[in-house]
């Protein structure tokens, strides 16, 4: 007697599970697409600055969410991209060259700042690259013959085949296609095995090692990636901006890019994009905010950040998985409802409790 089994291995190379995402994944696209002629020019250029930070928060997300390799001073891939965006568009390159070479530029610094990452972790790890963000911080103020200094350097409209993005339209367009590549980029490297080997990095590295991954090898490819994209989003906003200065990359910068992982929720794609989404909104929330508080505290200086500490500190105690984490079990209850139970993630947060004291 034969036994014949059949397996369905699509759904292992399928980007949607099933047709819901397909469906809500593709209504997203088309309200993206159609949003230039629904929202005003202020709230595009807010949309543009989401789309920007995504790809700077998916390449981060890669590094810390999935390889377990946190970045304190990831604004200065930010701006290694955006100086160089800069330089080769003043001298005449065409966008996609400039462009490439800004990603390659980053990513090869990458690969330099990875290596303290062979040998430290953890807190070592967030300092050395916080090292590494002031240095190239006082690069950037130093080196006025290509960067400006302190005064700054405007950059010219991207160009390509003989056509100018010169309207904000244009260049929104340009940033959602490279997010959407961008995406795919994460979305394909995570379900391969470089991806697989990523995440078995970050759940332990002595497992990871006894089955073979080379711990040096793929830290450094995960700072390289992380790197790369920080350079694109860095180029993209350097245009939207046309003026970039050191002091948009310092410290406050980085810890507004991990800030925006954390919340957006660690080792989630979806969490980059939340991240992205609060990290531009809650200026303009606490901006309208201050107007009904009193004016001790609406115009208290240093409010903005008070607030992002308060949610920091509420997310880690109360929200370990971050916004993404949130929706997860509003949709779990909503699926279950009315046979939701409270304790359906007591005993996962509890697990993750005891794998982050290990």
């Amino acid at each position: 007697m034969r036994f014949i089994f059949k397996t369905d291995y699509t759904q292992d190379i399928r980007l949607a599970k099933h047709g819901g995402h397909l469906f809500w994944y593709s209504a997203l696209l088309l309200a993206l697409l159609a949003a230039p002629w629904i929202v005003s020019e202020y709230w595009l250029a807010q949309v543009t600055f989401i789309l920007i930070y995504s790809i700077v928060g998916l390449g981060l997300m890669l590094l810390s969410g999935f390889t377990g390799l946190f970045s304190i001073g990831h604004a200065a891939f930010l701006g290694v991209g955006a100086y160089t965006q800069a330089v080769l568009t003043n001298a005449g390159l065409p966008f996609p060259l400039a462009l490439a070479c800004a990603g390659a530029l980053s990513a090869a610094v990458g690969m330099v700042v990875g290596l303290p990452a062979l040998r430290v972790k953890g807190i070592y790890l967030g300092i050395a690259t916080l090292a590494f963000g002031f240095i190239v911080e006082e690069v950037f103020a130093r080196w006025e013959s290509v960067t400006g200094g302190n005064a700054g350097k405007h950059i010219a409209a991207p160009a390509m085949f003989g056509w100018t993005l010169a309207s904000g339209e244009e260049f929104y367009f340009l940033c959602l296609v490279l997010t959407v590549a961008a995406t795919l980029l994460i979305l394909n490297l995570l379900r391969s095995p470089t991806g697989r080997a990523f995440v078995a990095i970050r759940d332990s590295e002595v497992s990871a090692q006894s089955m073979g991954i080379h711990l040096a090898r793929y830290k450094t490819l995960s700072f390289a990636i992380s790197a790369a994209l920080a350079g694109v989003g860095g180029a993209l906003y350097a245009h939207k901006l046309q003026f970039i200065s050191p002091d948009q990359f310092n410290i406050l910068q980085s810890i507004d890019l991990l800030l925006m992982v954390v919340i957006g929720g660690l080792g989630s794609v979806h969490g980059a994009f939340l991240g992205a989404i609060f990290l531009i909104s809650m200026p303009q929330v606490i901006a309208l905010s201050k107007d009904q508080l009193p004016d001790v505290i609406g115009q208290a200086p240093g409010l903005q950040g008070l607030v992002y500490g308060l949610v920091l500190i509420a997310f880690v105690l109360f929200e370990p998985l971050g916004l993404y984490g949130r929706w997860l079990k509003v949709r779990t209850y909503l699926q279950t409802f009315p046979f939701y139970r409270r304790g359906t993630f007591k005993r996962q947060k509890s697990f993750q409790k005891s794998e982050r004291l290990r």
